[in-house]
């Protein structure tokens, strides 16, 4: 089944492959460079930090504004347009090394990924099965992770001989070219149900709602505050950061794929349950364990719990109807996104007070994810 789904919508699969290589290769060494960038070129505080990522994320929050957009165009044209975006403001965000400069680049860089995010997230969705969209998300985690190793390396060389601005101008201008090719490929099949364009909030999808809600707090505590940790308190280098980013790809490229199956063997309830309680345990290592190495190991372990949360998507799959995916996925980023938005300027204001209390706060988070994820059931229906 999962061969004759590939050989359907080969050209969309393509497509998506070459979206992911793209945009995550893009963002993620962007993000590579980013905390190293704006501490050691622009000298920014926590709190800084924490207005920055608050602002970037406000795309995200947005991202509902993707239905209205797609009365107009094709989600595959959206996708390209996105990272057409990505790839210009990556391209210079290292030529404006102020706290301003690093707003208007971040934000404006973010449009385009989010909008290419919830754009990719809603065609995998919709095209493929039940059954078959854990295998083909885990697949779509693992080229990612395999991207991010093979820019965390090229990184790595470039950090050499390079200054930080050539290297944003390198990554962005690869975006662009892998954009140029995504836009003569038509990947669309007419003959998929239409999807409503316009928002639809649903009473029967409120845990998707809740899950991705937390979801958002999880991510921002990682991608803002555990970054900083390593940076910040405990002076990690550009090079050290690759390497630990480069630890966590390479795993998650491995086990991205046995993660979905392992979605469809055990279930989205079990599968989320397990990266929660293993979360939980993270963020309190994070606070209280006062050791850079023991940091860092933790910090590749939280990369590769990432992939667990597929089961957010696979529940949603399994679950909704399908002419709701596209505007339910816009409407499901949009609540990340709203976390998203708060969590690192409270978080930031926190941490100046005492750099533990984030990391407490994405504990207690854990276990409410934990609690809310023991409410997942899903439908015994055919994939």
């Amino acid at each position: 089944m999962i061969h004759s789904e590939f050989s359907k919508n080969r050209v969309m699969y393509k497509f998506l492959i070459l979206a992911t290589i793209a945009s995550v290769g893009g963002f993620h060494g962007w993000r590579t460079l980013f905390t190293n960038f704006a501490v050691e070129c622009v000298g920014i505080d926590g709190f800084q930090m924490g207005v920055i990522q608050s602002i970037r994320e406000i795309p995200g929050f947005l991202a509902f504004t993707v239905v209205f957009i797609l009365a107009f165009m094709k989600e595959h044209v959206l996708s390209v347009l996105s990272l057409f975006l990505v790839g210009i403001w990556i391209a210079i965000t290292g030529f404006f090394p102020s706290f301003t400069g690093i707003i208007v680049t971040t934000f404006i860089m973010s449009i385009g990924f989010h909008y290419q995010e919830t754009v990719g997230q809603s065609l995998l969705t919709q095209y493929f099965s039940k059954s078959g969209v854990s295998l083909f998300l885990g697949k779509i985690r693992s080229v990612a992770a395999m991207t991010n190793i093979c820019v965390g390396v090229i990184i790595w060389v470039m950090a050499v001989f390079m200054p930080m601005k050539y290297m944003f101008l390198v990554l962005g201008i690869a975006v662009l070219m892998i954009a140029a090719y995504m836009s003569k490929m038509k990947p669309h099949d007419e003959s998929m149900p239409p999807q409503k364009m316009k928002l639809i909030i649903k009473k029967k999808y409120w845990l998707y709602y809740a899950l991705n809600f937390l979801f958002g707090s999880r991510r921002q505590i990682f991608m803002v505050f555990s970054v900083f940790l390593l940076v910040g308190h405990y002076n990690l280098s550009v090079q050290w950061m690759t390497a630990l980013f480069v630890i966590g790809n390479a795993l998650n490229y491995f086990l991205s794929v046995p993660i979905g199956k392992c979605i469809n063997m055990f279930g989205e309830r079990i599968m989320l349950s397990t990266e929660y309680i293993f979360l939980f345990i993270i963020f309190l290592v994070y606070a209280f364990v006062d050791s850079y190495l023991i940091a860092s190991i933790f910090y590749v372990a939280d990369q590769v719990f990432f992939s667990f949360a597929i089961g957010i998507q696979t529940y949603f799959k399994k679950t909704a109807d399908h002419e709701d995916i596209a505007p339910s996925t816009a409407v499901g980023f949009t609540i990340n996104h709203i976390s998203a938005v708060i969590v690192p300027v409270v978080g930031g204001l926190l941490w100046l007070y005492n750099w533990k209390i984030p990391f407490v706060f994405g504990a207690v988070l854990s276990l409410v994810s934990l609690y809310l994820a023991q409410k997942i059931v899903i439908p015994k229906e055919s994939g």
